[in-house]
């Protein structure tokens, strides 16, 4: 109020033409000129040479050289052979497969960190290491909320972040069952229940699982985006049909399981368990890439896979 009158900011705010009159008297092409020339003028460079690629630090915990260019991720999925990583319920989320929490010293990644010389203090959460895969890595299952149905303890499932190594049947923390599994090269598969994968779209909810070496996830269902990451991780993500479940199938997680099949859009596979007594049997289920892009970027092994051979398809045409 001045002098008993309302002022409201449209009777002060200036008008158009008096911005225009400010910014036509205050700036100048010459300040622009005395950034931009300069800035991309041409100049010889006679400083050290730098290599044209990132020097990758072997201590490094927080970034490494990701492995997702060779190794198993590099090879053939025959998906034949696969024995169980985990037989899992109904709801699982992104947080069991690949928690984001603080990390503890009591942990799989926790030991990994002491060995690499970080103090405890320093340990951070699993989210600031997803950098580094061998950190990472390590995050797989390893929520302790997790019920391995294969891990039993006085006729119950036993929680925590465990596994049952086959055909021993040995239990042991998670990430001790993965290493075995990876030292043997062997193939694995999960099976779930219904909406495997819900909650946040945490990348290394699949990319864990992979690196692991599982191949494909059978489940009464999943969630939309897990799925899309799983595709672009080069891991089969099938469907059981209607009724199926890992109960009515009496699934323990002893068995071994193929996929024969045609991999099409949304086609029936087969998915063939034999079990440990010699008996085989044979499970329709839903292929669950849905296009054929997802398809074609599974089929060459992932979506950076499909990337690269894109990038070189058209290099070579360039050329």
């Amino acid at each position: 109020m001045v002098d008993g009158k309302e002022i409201r900011l449209k009777d002060i705010w200036p008008s158009d033409e008096e911005i225009d009159a400010v910014v036509k008297a205050s700036v100048k092409p010459e300040q622009f000129r005395q950034v931009y020339i300069p800035m991309f003028a041409i100049h010889e460079d006679t400083g050290p040479k730098v290599a044209p690629l990132y020097d990758w630090r072997e201590m490094s915990t927080y970034i490494r050289r990701p492995p997702y260019w060779e190794g198993a991720l590099a090879g053939a999925r025959p998906l034949k052979g696969m024995r169980p990583l985990a037989v899992l319920p109904d709801n699982i989320t992104t947080d069991h497969l690949s928690p984001s929490n603080a990390i503890m010293l009591d942990s799989a990644a926790g030991e990994y960190l002491a060995k690499m010389g970080l103090p405890e203090e320093d340990f951070n959460s699993y989210a600031t290491h997803r950098g580094d895969h061998l950190t990472a890595q390590r995050a797989t299952f390893a929520n302790p909320k997790l019920f391995n149905e294969m891990v039993l303890e006085n006729g119950k499932v036993k929680q925590g972040s465990l596994a049952r190594v086959e055909p021993e049947g040995q239990v042991m923390r998670m990430w001790e069952a993965i290493e075995t599994y990876m030292d043997r090269k062997q193939p694995l598969i999960i099976i779930a229940g219904a909406d495997y994968g819900q909650g946040s779209s945490r990348d290394w909810a699949a990319k864990g699982v992979r690196l692991a070496g599982v191949e494909a996830i059978a489940a009464e269902g999943f969630e939309r985006i897990h799925r899309t990451n799983l595709v672009g991780m080069g891991v089969l993500p099938l469907e059981f049909k209607a009724g199926t479940n890992r109960h009515t199938l009496a699934i323990d997680g002893s068995e071994t399981y193929d996929v024969i099949g045609e991999r099409t859009p949304r086609a029936d596979l087969t998915l063939v368990i034999h079990r440990k007594n010699g008996e085989r049997v044979d499970v329709p289920v839903t292929c669950r890439l849905d296009t054929a892009e997802e398809v074609s970027i599974y089929e060459a092994g992932g979506v950076l896979q499909r990337f690269a051979q894109d990038f070189l398809e058209e290099s070579a045409v360039a050329v």
